[in-house]
């Protein structure tokens, strides 16, 4: 399942064949260089390593100037590795673009990976979906959006772990799948799907075949 390293531009709407108006995200995707070519006899499988974005030498770490130096290309932001199922041969500094991975007719479905917007601390009516206002049964009485009971009184007197409670919400790793390719514009290395991404604009995501 080859893919792409990219990023989130924002979202935008075309309008389809049938007239209709379809809500759309665009997505750069790529060029990503070949910083490791993982194979079966060294790693145990085969993958290959891409690297996207630029980033300044002073910010990245002796180790990681190495391995992009070893690959004879400048210090990049992102790393992530891809299942070595590309259409072409691959070597290390070689640059993939979305001309290489989602040209095809007819256009394809992907799966997209990212981060999901950080929501701060919420409580349990928007972070789980708690109904909030009812009656004033299970100990909730007069807070209409707090959780209520959370279980025995007596044993084992504590709260069991997993219960859903209030917290921190967004920042997950999130895939969406099965979205479709609208366009690919390969001069501009951008990609049209459709709906909406995890992210917010300018955050980093996987693209997959």
């Amino acid at each position: 399942m080859p893919g792409l390293i990219g990023k989130k531009i924002g979202m935008t709407s075309v309008f389809g064949a049938d007239g209709k108006n379809i809500p759309c995200t665009v997505i750069e995707a790529g060029p990503c260089v070949v910083t490791q070519i993982r194979t079966e006899e060294i790693d145990g499988y085969a993958a290959v390593q891409l690297a996207y974005d630029e980033k300044k030498e002073k910010h990245t770490s002796a180790g990681l100037s190495g391995h992009f130096k070893k690959a004879n290309t400048t210090p990049k932001r992102k790393l992530a590795e891809f299942p070595n199922d590309f259409t072409k041969e691959l070597q290390l500094g070689d640059t993939v673009t979305v001309a290489d991975v989602f040209i095809k007719d007819p256009l394809e479905w992907v799966d997209v990976v990212g981060t999901s917007k950080g929501k701060g601390f919420q409580g349990v009516v928007r972070r789980h979906g708690f109904a909030g206002v009812g009656g004033a049964t299970h100990g909730q009485h007069n807070r209409l959006r707090a959780p209520g009971s959370m279980g025995a009184s007596s044993w084992p007197s504590r709260v069991f772990k997993g219960k859903k409670l209030a917290g921190r919400m967004g920042g997950d790793r999130v895939k969406m799948i099965n979205l479709k390719v609208i366009k690919v514009i390969p001069e501009n290395n951008l990609l049209i799907v459709k709906g909406s991404v995890p992210g917010a604009k300018g955050s980093f995501l996987i693209v997959e075949d």
